[in-house]
């Protein structure tokens, strides 16, 4: 073995491969990991084998060193963008008798500027030396290169590297990767190194992705970039670009709902609206004169310290009594004016403020203040109290209002307005159309692609709904889950449900793998645990025209587009189903007459 690896040492007998790195929030190539394999005849094309005997015959230094001349080469000589990740020992980064700087003057010599390069640390044996191994970082990271530490909770140290050395990047082991789209305690794991890593500034890449349900669960938990197979396999000449299928999945979504506005609702609702006036000291009483107005006001919490109409503080009951009970504070405190106990820095804010604001503002500020309540003015002046319980009764009930109002997901009117504008339209006696729009087998495809590709696709579904209708005559509502409703008042609205029909069936087909869409369908357990093939999600259009005398409210309107949506769904695909009863029944009417 020793023989071998002198031959390939000395005839250079070792190549390149390529993985691409993704920044998993656009589907960008933000790099590449450079790999490195044997002759393809021997047993060591294998970087483990190969790593393993550099380590037996003691020549790991010379095979890294010969690896890293071959990855940096050939990743010029290609000419590849983005960033390099280099794997390097400990081992290797602590030898003194390495000259300092071999590395650099090697990338000046191939034209690669070494912020573009990444220091991998890759552990094949366990490390001890951190301070040593901290100073040769330091080194590194002044000639430019960043450091990333690979094989996270897999390695020896791993955990404790990352604090010590506080790298860019951290790459998690690929066991943490494999099936974290149904191992919860897997996707727990991803989550803490996620949130550990916004805290110190440090980059996540998952590692050995080889799934769209692990690219999509890995995606959703935040992490910056993702490698593996599913991705792009290592080679020689790498792409440049995703493939289309994941540059699909890791495309912005168009359809996602923008960070849901303040209602109409919330916005006119400001602080005010809590007002209450509680009786107000200046800040020149006496702490035995205020002690004197908690004990006949038993229900008294807050007191607001103003003088001549400008707020000062508040006293805190509970504050006050406490620090009365202790031993000699009356006497040493009782005849002092109140401000000794006072909070100086209240919460102060205009009458107009809106409750959403005011409820960002106790958020941010200290939890005492939650406790305290706020000081509302009118231009500065004092004009009454707001408490904290009042606060978020308000906030909550408002939250309830739009839940009611609007569907959190596509932001579209929910089901009181919608039943308020069926009423309007049969009272003023408007003509319209209403089609009760359905997904079909959406439930499977949230079991097999994850729920947060199901809201994926209730947002597209909205966005093809308002494509095709007209604002100004047609009225769209989301009745929840994957069910919506369109209220037409467009003459042409047949034509409008097959152009919906139509887009839909263009749509849907990108939310879905190659193999998917290849064999029309996709394979999920039904409710028994048998494995079921379904075919594609797709829409189902229920119609029910509205007519004088026969409709007299939404519920009526309601159970019949429901009846219309079930007719539709019995036919495969895409479908359109009319009730075309109550028009029949006015041409009997007729011909009676």
């Amino acid at each position: 073995m020793r023989s071998q690896l002198q031959r390939i040492i000395e005839q250079r007998l070792l190549t390149a491969r390529f993985q691409p790195i993704v920044q998993m929030h656009n589907g960008d190539i933000l790099g590449y990991e450079g790999l490195i394999r044997g002759p393809s005849d021997s047993p060591l094309h294998s970087p483990v084998n190969l790593f393993k005997a550099a380590w037996d015959n003691n020549l790991t230094v010379k095979v890294e060193h010969l690896c890293r001349r071959v990855v940096l080469e050939q990743f010029a000589a290609q000419k590849l963008p983005g960033k390099l990740f280099l794997n390097v020992s400990p081992e290797c980064l602590l030898q003194r008798d390495v000259v300092h700087g071999e590395t650099l003057d090697y990338i000046h010599e191939l034209g690669i500027n070494p912020q573009r390069v990444i220091i991998e640390l890759t552990e094949y044996q366990p490390t001890h030396d951190y301070a040593l191994l901290c100073e040769a970082v330091i080194h590194y990271r002044e000639m430019g290169f960043e450091i990333a530490i690979d094989d996270l909770g897999e390695g020896f140290s791993s955990l404790r590297l990352w604090s010590e050395l506080k790298p860019d990047y951290v790459k998690i082991d690929m066991h943490f990767i494999q099936g974290i789209d149904h191992d919860p305690v897997k996707a727990q794991f991803v989550r803490s190194i996620q949130s550990i890593a916004e805290k110190s500034g440090t980059r996540v890449i998952a590692e050995g992705i080889e799934t769209q349900a692990e690219l999509l669960a890995v995606r959703d938990l935040g992490v910056a970039c993702g490698q593996g197979y599913h991705i792009a396999r290592p080679h020689p000449t790498p792409a440049r670009a995703v493939s289309a299928e994941v540059a699909r999945t890791l495309t912005p979504n168009p359809y996602q709902a923008a960070r849901r506005s303040p209602t109409t609702f919330e916005q006119a609702a400001s602080v005010e609206k809590i007002l209450k006036t509680p009786p107000t000291i200046s800040s020149r009483m006496l702490n035995n004169q205020v002690d004197d107005i908690f004990l006949q006001n038993p229900k008294l919490q807050i007191i607001p310290v103003i003088d001549d109409g400008v707020p000062v503080g508040l006293i805190n009951r509970y504050h006050m009594i406490d620090r009365f009970a202790r031993p000699y504070q009356r006497e040493l405190y009782g005849k002092k004016p109140c401000t000794v106990f006072m909070d100086a820095h209240p919460v102060i804010v205009d009458k107009n403020t809106s409750m959403q604001d005011v409820s960002h503002i106790i958020v941010e500020a200290d939890p005492d203040h939650l406790i305290n309540g706020i000081i509302i003015t009118d231009n500065g002046r004092y004009i009454g109290m707001g408490s904290g319980p009042d606060l978020m009764r308000e906030i909550t009930q408002m939250q309830i209002n739009a839940a009611r109002y609007a569907n959190p997901l596509t932001q579209l009117p929910g089901n009181v307005p919608i039943n308020e504008h069926i009423d309007q339209l049969l009272q003023k006696e408007l003509a319209f159309c209403a089609c009760y729009c359905d997904l079909d087998h959406f439930k499977p495809f949230n079991d097999v692609y994850g729920y947060r590709r199901g809201d994926d696709i209730i947002q597209m579904t909205s966005e093809v709904l308002k494509k095709h209708c007209d604002p100004q005559l047609d009225f769209i509502g989301h009745i929840g889950g994957d069910d919506f409703i369109i209220l037409f008042r467009s003459e042409d609205w047949e034509i409008r449900c097959q152009d919906i029909l139509h887009s839909f069936a263009i749509a849907i087909y990108d939310f879905y793998s190659n193999e998917d869409r290849e064999r029309g369908g996709y394979l999920s357990e039904d409710r028994q645990g048998k494995k079921v093939f379904y075919p594609l999600v797709s829409l189902s259009l229920g119609v029910v025209r509205s007519r004088v005398n026969k409709y007299y409210s939404h519920h009526q309107i309601s159970i019949a587009a429901s009846d219309a949506k079930k007719q539709a769904k019995k036919i495969h695909g895409n479908s359109l189903f009319v009730d075309r009863r109550s028009e029949m029944d006015l041409t009997v009417k007729q011909l009676t007459a």
